[in-house]
């Protein structure tokens, strides 16, 4: 490894000291469906996120409400002794991309086959807080 992809390295795993994230992968539900529940959630105090995810039906919701109790637990980790009701904590940035897919066959009639692609996505969550601290 070259000098300048070890200081590129050191110089990002520096910024995520001050980050505080969860990421979920290879998730087997489409990036379409995961972005309508991650749009509502988007920008919202974390309590209040995690209120809409209890009470939306989709199955969506479930997965991201998991992720953001991570996301949670991990800014727990990084400041020890500081409760996250004290501090403002919301949600900074939620991105979903999409993952491998699976693809399989259907039969279809006269002896044909259609594919199906079972399609799959990464989430990536970032909470911060308000007031630093």
């Amino acid at each position: 490894m070259s000098a300048r992809k070890k200081q590129r390295a050191e110089q990002i795993k520096e910024a995520k000291k001050n980050q505080y994230f969860a990421i979920l992968r290879n998730c087997p539900t489409s990036p379409r469906k995961m972005r309508l529940v991650a749009d509502l959630i988007r920008g919202e105090e974390i309590l209040k996120a995690l209120d809409i995810l209890k009470y939306n039906p989709k199955e969506a919701s479930g997965r991201l409400e998991k992720l953001l109790k991570s996301a949670i637990a991990n800014w727990e980790n990084k400041n020890e002794g500081k409760k996250p009701e004290d501090h403002y904590l919301f949600i900074k940035e939620i991105r979903v991309d999409s993952a491998g897919m699976l693809k399989r066959y259907r039969p279809a009639p006269q002896g044909r086959a259609h594919r199906i692609r079972k399609r799959s996505n990464h989430v990536t969550l970032f909470i911060d807080s308000k007031e630093k601290l």
